[in-house]
């Protein structure tokens, strides 16, 4: 179904949730010291010389204050059986509910990333550009580690799996 201008919220959502990707938990430092999360989709490889990554955060989301003023960010890209922390930071930190273990692996610099990740990357803020109700953290890779697994994937609004050969 084609829709004509203007395209509205629900169905911009609608459109990019066809879209499937892969999921991470974007770490930051709050000002006492402790670290946040947020799951996001909207991340991805910018260069590799120098390495640069970019995420994509809300404007109003606790996260977009803890980057802008600590000046970096982690990306957790997490595995199948780590959906329980993606359900936990998907929500706002008002609306957390539940005893869930976030096994969390201390960085040399920037927070602290989500342990035993597929990929876990620390990035110190290069640049941030505006774009509508979101900034585009552009940040440079410092340190990252790799583990072995299968990648959980979200789809159309849901979590999911892929069983690869």
């Amino acid at each position: 179904m084609a829709t004509k201008n203007p395209v509205t919220q629900l169905e911009f959502r609608d459109a990019w949730g066809r879209f499937a990707t892969g999921v991470t938990i974007i770490t930051s430092t709050e000002p006492d010291g402790g670290t946040h999360g947020m799951t996001a989709n909207g991340v991805l490889s910018v260069s590799l010389d120098p390495p640069l990554a970019l995420v994509c955060v809300d404007k109003a989301r606790n996260t977009h204050g803890y980057i802008t003023a600590d000046g970096w960010f982690g990306i957790s890209i997490v595995r199948k059986d780590q959906a329980d922390i993606a359900n936990y930071y998907v929500r706002k930190a008002a609306d957390r509910i539940g005893d869930v273990q976030i096994p969390l692996e201390q960085r040399e610099d920037g927070p602290p990333v989500i342990a035993e990740a597929l990929a876990a990357i620390s990035c110190k803020v290069v640049a941030a550009h505006d774009a509508g109700d979101h900034t585009i953290f552009v940040g440079e890779a410092v340190q990252l580690s790799t583990n072995e697994g299968d990648p959980l994937l979200f789809y159309t609004g849901k979590f999911g799996k892929i069983e690869l050969d």
